[in-house]
């Protein structure tokens, strides 16, 4: 079976946990001690949001803060699901649950329609350039199953998406707490001709990444036995095999891949996005932090960086701040430069800012001290992505995306 990996985003109050809840019980993924407590914490029906939310500060606010990972299958595929918050000060958490996944699952209140924390999760699957995303119009008991409600919703959906740049949208008219559209059709809504939500999970195609020159990010180099040098890493795009003309960066020597090994020994290809380790045949001096391309479509290294970042860390930060940036396996000293533009998720615009706060996205300018060799993050998320780091503290104070150009 294939795994397709989501995430799950939506305001406070739209039903997530119990969306979630209700997958994982009619899935039957929920081990029998756990499903013992709920039911004794419950009141006069099976509150299935007590499924998900497992700090004790969740239970007790009735909501969930940091993201969850939960695993479970169906006989038709694997899923592991993240489970992101929905509070806006959370959003970098939001960040981090949606940067690996395949597919978005936003929840929308059939009441409420497009909330601005609805409006930021779907701008931020939009720049995190995830592949499909599937909008749950919830709460459908709650006004009549009307099909009125949920026309409203998709066009408050499909409005916003030609704004952000969202692409692949679909939409599914559910009742979490009542199951209706979950895991089987509802008679309520004769209207909707579509699949219930678990079908279109285990149905929806979950592409391979797309086609891409050899990146490996060299983690570390070794020493064989009769003294050759290995390099060592693991496979962030693309695949490699003896013969293979490569260029490492940012030094820009050019050779040949003389052998490449995987855990079992020699290997004829490695495809990403295993772990490898490569010989040259030529004798090139190579260490920890470099990268070895794929000669034909090589990125260019830079010491300048446009790019979209998530300020993750308490203290604001403004032009002038000086802080480290890890790329792959390479970390280099960075300036952040300038700010171009702060995004205002009500209106989807990009309004100058003169400095970062927590949970703010923008697009920035980056001056390094050292060269790199990314990708644009639109072309390759492995080799596009990037952290940065206080120095002072060594917290991860930013997730960032390259731009292009």
């Amino acid at each position: 079976m294939d795994l397709l990996r989501l995430a799950t985003a939506g305001s406070v109050d739209d039903g997530k946990s119990t969306l979630i809840g209700r997958l994982l019980y009619d899935a039957k993924a929920v081990l029998a001690d756990q499903l013992a407590h709920v039911e004794e914490r419950s009141a006069e029906r099976l509150d299935l949001a007590l499924l998900t939310d497992g700090l004790r500060a969740e239970r007790e606010q009735g909501i969930t803060i940091d993201v969850a990972y939960r695993s479970f299958a169906t006989p038709r595929r694997r899923f592991i699901l993240a489970d992101c918050p929905g509070h806006a000060q959370y959003t970098r958490n939001m960040v981090t649950g949606a940067s690996t996944a395949d597919l978005a699952l936003l929840l929308v209140d059939a009441r409420a329609g497009l909330t601005e924390q609805s409006r930021r999760h779907a701008t931020i699957a939009a720049l995190l350039r995830i592949r499909h995303v599937i909008v749950a119009v919830n709460k459908m008991d709650l006004v009549d199953y009307a099909e009125e409600a949920f026309d409203d919703v998709v066009r408050q959906v499909l409005e916003l998406a030609a704004k952000i740049g969202l692409h692949d949208v679909e939409f599914v008219p559910i009742s979490a707490l009542e199951g209706d559209n979950v895991v089987e059709r509802s008679p309520r809504m004769p209207w909707y001709a579509g699949p219930p939500l678990l079908e279109r999970l285990e149905t929806i195609p979950v592409e391979p990444p797309k086609v891409h020159g050899a990146r490996l990010p060299v983690q570390l180099v070794l020493r064989g036995e009769d003294g050759s040098r290995w390099a060592a890493g693991r496979l962030a795009a693309g695949s490699l095999r003896a013969g293979d003309e490569v260029v490492l960066l940012p030094s820009g020597v050019r050779t040949r891949i003389a052998e490449v090994r995987d855990a079992e020994g020699v290997a004829e290809t490695i495809e990403a996005p295993l772990s490898v380790s490569v010989r040259f045949q030529d004798e090139v001096d190579i260490a920890r932090g470099e990268l070895i391309a794929a000669a034909a479509d090589a990125p260019t290294p830079v010491r300048e960086l446009a790019a979209t970042v998530c300020w993750l860390g308490d203290r604001p930060a403004a032009p002038g701040a000086r802080l480290a940036l890890k790329q792959g396996t390479r970390t280099v000293p960075a300036r952040l430069e300038a700010i171009d533009g702060r995004i205002d998720f009500e209106t989807v615009e990009w309004p100058a800012a003169d400095e970062l706060r927590l949970n703010d996205v923008a697009h920035v300018r980056l001056r390094l001290g050292g060269e790199i060799a990314p990708d644009p993050y639109a072309q390759s998320h492995a080799s596009g992505a990037f952290i940065l780091i206080d120095e002072a503290s060594n917290d991860t104070v930013a997730a960032g995306m390259v731009l292009e150009g």
